[in-house]
């Protein structure tokens, strides 16, 4: 199997409050890239759409842009900013830090999927 896709042309894109996220679904990957605004929260502008306290996607991320804080349901926290790989477990709270928008990639089927859709 070979299958290319391009992000210039992503089969879904989803907007929520400061920010979207856009999507390639393959086979076998799920590959999205997130934009946050500056002032964006994960629990002021995902967690209505999502009916979750904290984020409960697990995520396999890289920044490529800007600054985001990530804390842990069990209170460990972290800032992760450009050229960071990051692995980030379902129950956190994530919000930009800073001024600059922030870009991420996600290479986790179930963030593409799911992440900032409506229940």
């Amino acid at each position: 199997m070979l299958e290319v896709k391009t992000l210039d042309k992503p089969d879904e894109r989803r907007d929520f409050p400061r920010g979207h996220l856009e999507a390639v679904h393959m086979p076998d990957l799920d590959f999205a890239v997130a934009t946050f605004e500056p002032g964006w929260r994960w629990t002021e502008s995902v967690a209505p759409l999502a009916g979750t306290k904290t984020c409960q996607m697990h995520h396999n991320g890289y920044i490529l842009q800007g600054h985001l804080h990530i804390r842990m349901d069990d209170g460990t926290e972290t800032d992760v900013g450009p050229g960071d790989v990051f692995v980030c477990t379902p129950g956190h709270d994530a919000w930009v830090v800073g001024d600059e928008q922030v870009v991420t990639y996600d290479f986790q089927g179930q963030t593409a999927r799911e992440f900032a859709k409506k229940k």
